[in-house]
């Protein structure tokens, strides 16, 4: 059945009297409105004969399908249920985010995640109320539910299998907003940044240039993620820096303390430390370890603010930061001779 104002035949067959001779009774169709647009129709008539004459004209404008009978009135209902039950899910998802906003007991991982599990359930209950209000018969869409699900199968597998790694993550409090991640694709390409929002289908990934991400659900599972606050926030920043066999290492490793204590994001506990790392062709490499605890601010800026600050300690006490060097070795022979020799002479002449 649809929710027009398609009827249900129905025969009724008349008993025979006593006493009477059988007889064959011709069978009587009788017409047995479905709930929705005929019930809405009929209640209006009844109050207003006005009212209910535009809605006879309304429902004459009809157009015959095979069986089915769908008029302007038909229309008009179903469009009218439709924006009631939108609606009032709508109103119903807003009001449950705002409870679930003031339950000081939940952290933002299990509130969102009741928040859509609370989604789900507002809108599956909508699309009942809103069926049995039009009257569907459900059994007569069979072959249409069957035709739907194949289609949700191979069509829309990908959106219902982002819609479960959303929740799968929820629940498992692996990937949750605010967290700075960095997720590697299978291209091989890197893309770090902070978790704004996990959506029905999709992750919100802000980089530090404002660039918005929006990553499948369904790729944080499956590909490799660096959680940068999963259990702690705490981010230890690496800085190299090399300085001059000529130097003082013990000299240089202070100054090299001092500098990324003077840096306001560095951490005081754990403290910065600086490790000899290896002997380099030019210079003997350092690396200073400093701690964070903002990695959403980036870490561009601390290692340059180390470095900056080290530059200036360096110049003040006498520490030089080397440059490549490389020795040149020439071999002996009769075009080398003669280039020594045209050298010689250009530099008699000049004299």
């Amino acid at each position: 059945m649809t929710a027009a104002a398609a009827s249900t035949p129905a025969t009724a067959t008349a008993a025979p009297m006593a006493g009477a001779a059988p007889s064959t009774v011709p069978q009587v169709v009788v017409e047995q409105p479905v709930t929705g647009a005929e019930g809405l129709k009929n209640a209006v008539a009844s109050r207003s004969n006005t009212v209910g004459d535009v809605v006879d004209t309304l429902d004459s404008l009809a157009l015959q399908v095979g069986d089915t009978r769908i008029s302007v009135w038909d229309m008009a209902v179903i469009t009218l249920v439709l924006v009631l039950v939108v609606t009032a899910a709508w109103a119903a998802s807003k009001l449950a985010h705002r409870l679930l906003a003031g339950a000081t007991r939940l952290d933002l991982t299990q509130r969102l995640l009741i928040e859509k599990m609370s989604s789900l359930v507002i809108w599956g209950i909508a699309i009942l109320v809103g069926i049995d209000v039009l009257g569907i018969d459900l059994t007569a869409l069979t072959v249409f539910s069957g035709a739907f699900g194949l289609a949700i199968g191979f069509g829309l597998q990908k959106t219902f299998g982002n819609l479960i790694a959303g929740i799968i993550l929820l629940m498992d409090k692996s990937i949750k907003p605010g967290d700075v991640i960095a997720i590697t694709d299978q291209a091989g390409n890197s893309t770090f940044g902070q978790i704004r929002r996990i959506g029905i289908r999709a992750v919100s990934l802000t980089t530090r240039d404002q660039k918005e991400y929006l990553i499948p659900n369904e790729n944080l599972m499956i590909n490799q993620v660096e959680n940068w606050s999963y259990s702690s926030k705490n981010v230890r920043i690496q800085v190299p820096v090399g300085i001059a066999y000529s130097s003082d290492i013990v000299q240089a490793e202070e100054l090299m303390l001092e500098a990324a204590r003077k840096v306001k994001r560095v951490l005081a506990a754990p403290p910065p430390t600086a490790w000899l790392d290896s002997y380099g062709e030019s210079s003997v490499r350092f690396i200073i370890h400093c701690w964070i605890t903002d990695p959403e601010e980036g870490t561009g800026n601390v290692r340059s603010e180390v470095l900056k600050n080290l530059w200036h300690l360096f110049r003040e006490h006498g520490i030089e930061i080397p440059f490549p060097q490389r020795d040149l070795n020439l071999r002996d022979g009769e075009a080398f001779r003669e280039l020594v020799a045209a050298v010689r002479g250009k530099r008699e002449a000049d004299r």
